[in-house]
């Protein structure tokens, strides 16, 4: 759990101070009793070593994986395998979970970024709210089955309150929701395009065109329907309406 916390922080916490001008020197720096450009350079390498941090955050604690299994799972629906790219779903999908988790991350900055950076507090009591916003956001994503799984694998006393949930208990168990969450999801897309094949498919085979591939008629079909619906508005409102 120290492990968790400390990661956590350095992720949020000094891979944003690394790279801005410091107001005071580092608590670990004072009490280490180090010169200013030791400081400097704990506090870069420390930032350095958060960044590698960060894409597992993003993965882990927040709703990217939702996000990019529906789109991903919405280009196969449609029957384009490489089109969008993953370059482009990824993008989307990193921006659209920027947007949903900007009230998380505003709290996070008002509440540890900005007091520990202006030295108001220390690291630990930083940490502490940092993680608290994150831990609110991914318990009200999380099914209670799937952490009650977790803290069941664990032996693991169940929790009376907020506080008592553990982050190594909770990280999988909100994972494991995401990605039910995103087959619901996904599903639903899936239908109305596997409607298209089914009926594309029986004219085929009612007219005895039988050496027709379904696809080459059903893709450009679902394409235009896709596109006459608005379909990218009613996919991002869609996945975005089942953020808590």
């Amino acid at each position: 759990m120290k492990l968790l916390r400390w990661l956590t922080l350095l992720a949020l916490l000094l891979g944003v101070s690394a790279w801005s001008a410091p107001a005071t020197p580092m608590s670990l720096v004072e009490q280490s009793a180090q010169s200013p450009e030791m400081a400097s350079a704990l506090r870069i390498f420390l930032g350095l070593t958060a960044l590698s941090f960060i894409p597992a955050a993003l993965i882990c604690m927040t709703c990217f994986v939702r996000i990019v299994v529906v789109l991903s799972m919405l280009r196969h629906a449609i029957g384009l395998m490489e089109s969008p790219p993953n370059v482009v779903i990824v993008t989307l999908a990193l921006f659209l979970t920027l947007f949903s988790m900007q009230p998380v991350l505003q709290k996070l900055n008002d509440d540890a970024i900005q007091p520990y950076l202006s030295g108001r507090t220390k690291m630990a009591v930083a940490a502490e709210k940092g993680i608290e916003p994150l831990k609110e956001f991914m318990i009200r994503q999380t099914r209670e089955q799937d952490l009650g799984l977790m803290i069941e694998l664990a032996n693991a006393p169940r929790p009376q309150s907020l506080a008592d949930v553990s982050m190594l208990h909770l990280i999988p168990a909100f994972m494991l929701s995401e990605l039910r969450t995103a087959f619901q999801v996904g599903f639903i897309i899936f239908l109305p395009f596997l409607l298209i094949d089914l009926i594309v498919a029986s004219v085929l085979m009612a007219l005895g065109m039988m050496m027709v591939p379904p696809s080459t008629v059903s893709v450009p079909l679902k394409l235009l329907l896709f596109v006459l619906i608005d379909g990218w508005n009613i996919v991002t409102r869609s996945l975005l309406g089942t953020i808590h």
